[in-house]
């Protein structure tokens, strides 16, 4: 089944939100890059809970027929990158988001916004 960029991403949020992932962020980058249409930024509380977010949005895909192209950082649950390809989301354990700041390295995305539905 195919699957477009904005229907995987509002699968992806709403599967972390499921899993009270907070500061869910999704940024449009397609206009700036070619990497990706989208990110999705978000972040746990525990690395618990960052596995917990990213397993939820993988059960999520793989229903819809949608495998990651990759998936880093899974057992150190300190940053989860899940690839799928014209989505790419970003798992973070809240210190280490706030570090790298992803938010700040793409200032010029527009943010799409989600309700938590």
């Amino acid at each position: 089944m195919k699957t477009d960029s904005k229907e995987k991403f509002l699968l992806c949020a709403h599967a972390a939100l499921n899993k009270k992932a907070v500061n869910l962020v999704i940024l449009d980058i397609k206009e700036l890059t070619s990497v990706a249409d989208y990110f999705i930024i978000c972040g746990g509380r525990s690395d618990r809970q960052v596995q917990g977010i990213a397993s939820s949005i993988e059960e999520s895909m793989k229903k819809k027929g949608v495998y990651p192209l990759g998936v880093e950082g899974f057992r150190e649950a300190k940053w989860i990158l899940l690839d799928y390809n014209d989505v790419i989301v970003h798992v973070f354990y809240e210190p280490i988001r706030e570090f790298y700041d992803l938010e700040g390295l793409w200032v010029d995305a527009p943010r799409v916004e989600v309700n938590a539905a």
